[in-house]
């Protein structure tokens, strides 16, 4: 039985919200990103695990500043000292979109760091490649749109046929490494990519589109023993009461209010030929996300409707919350930030959006008809209608007299 430590989407650069940190000098939310990955390395060291495997995506941005690449060096040589073979798989955000650039991984390949492996390409790797553990895994990183045209020799008109090529070559090197596996030894496959019917954190089933999309009849091969998925953020295993797991465990920290509702994970999986079992594991302490909507249509008790749409303020202390409001625009005098601000001052952050709504019917002067107007006339009064200010219509008035002049032209 071999034992596996399997996470993704770490995203430790993910510093969209909050302020920094006066010691350490690093964003409040990258520290948040960071204590869920020492939680996720401090259970592979305690729990000796035969191996740890990254699916990708270890920051959100392809060029990390130094500071990110020195807080995850950190946590990756903890695991080369504790001797844990580990596998970092390349995902899209850790990829440059340059041909022959160095992706964000490369230097633990450079400086070749001890029991880390960094797979920037489809490859079959066996027990001589894994320090000798009875495993096969066949690894499919992420590729870029511009790598697979230029390895597949399409030109920029022949760009749709990239991913169903690239699915059709994928899919005859999967049953060429799984026909050629050794039948004895556990076999896992790992990818950085979509497949078809998985969900995203806000609920969208994935669908063909602007990345390559795996069939599920690919990764749901029963002659594989655990399929190791990363690039969505939300925990599911998509051969649910069939063999073998085919499991996204997730992100490790809520990356926006998409994912408010996802508790976050890892997984450890048990192994063997024909016969896996995995558990999937809550980490704690994530901070939580809180999003609210509310819908005015009068002032009458507006303060305490904008109150009571969000929860006490006990509950949202440390949260970062959103609330969403529509509401007529002659409203807009009658909502006191302050106050809202002051019942949410105990959040990590709070994001009010408001949507005032314009009326739909813009009046045209009695003595004009539609047909009389010029367009540029027809947008002045639209702009009017809508409060614009002075200079703001003479902005729009350039940019629009540009536009149609193009247009004509």
């Amino acid at each position: 039985m071999i034992k596996i430590l399997h996470f993704a989407d770490a995203h430790i650069d993910m510093a969209n919200y909050g302020r920094h940190d006066p010691n350490s000098g690093l964003p409040l939310r990258v520290m948040d990103f960071l204590k869920s990955l020492d939680t996720i390395v401090e259970t592979a060291i305690d729990e000796r695990v035969d191996l740890a495997l990254f699916a990708g995506d270890a920051y959100k941005d392809r060029s990390p500043a130094p500071t990110f690449q020195r807080e995850w060096g950190r946590r990756v040589m903890r695991l080369s000292r504790a001797g844990i073979p580990t596998l970092l798989l390349v995902g899209n955000h850790d990829l440059s979109p340059a041909l022959g650039r160095a992706h964000a991984l490369d230097s633990f390949d450079t400086l070749e760091v001890p029991h880390v492996r960094v797979v920037d390409r489809p490859i079959f790797l066996g027990p001589d490649s894994l320090e000798s553990l009875p495993l096969q895994v066949l690894c499919l990183p992420w590729i870029s749109r511009s790598g697979l045209m230029a390895n597949l020799e399409l030109s920029g008109t022949d760009s749709s046929a990239v991913y169903q090529q690239l699915e059709e070559r994928f899919t005859r090197l999967l049953h060429e490494w799984i026909e050629k596996a050794d039948p004895a030894l556990p076999l896992v496959l790992t990818a950085h990519c979509s497949v078809q019917g998985a969900l995203y954190g806000s609920e969208r089933t994935v669908m063909l589109g602007g990345d390559l999309v795996l069939p599920r009849s690919l990764v749901c091969d029963p002659r594989l023993d655990y399929v190791a998925l990363g690039h969505i953020h939300k925990y599911q295993n998509l051969n649910e009461g069939s063999y073998p797991p085919v499991v996204y465990p997730g992100s490790i920290e809520r990356v926006d209010f998409g994912e408010a509702r996802d508790d976050k994970g890892f997984v450890i999986a048990q192994v063997e030929r024909g016969h896996t079992t995995y558990e999937w594991r809550k980490l704690e302490g994530v901070r939580p996300f809180i999003d609210r909507a509310l819908r005015l249509e009068s002032a009458e008790k507006l303060s305490e409707r904008l109150r009571s749409a969000l929860p006490a303020p006990k509950k949202m202390e440390g949260a970062v919350v959103r609330l969403v409001l529509e509401y007529p625009q002659e409203l807009e005098t009658a909502i006191d930030d302050a106050a809202l601000r002051q019942h949410t001052a105990g959040c990590f952050e709070f994001h009010l959006v408001k949507r005032p709504q314009v009326a739909g019917r813009v009046r045209i002067p009695e003595d004009q008809a539609v047909g009389s107007l010029s367009p540029m006339e027809l947008l002045e009064i639209y702009w009017r209608a809508n409060h614009a200010e002075e200079g703001e219509i003479e902005a729009l008035s350039a940019l629009a007299r540009q536009v149609i002049q193009e247009g004509e032209e």
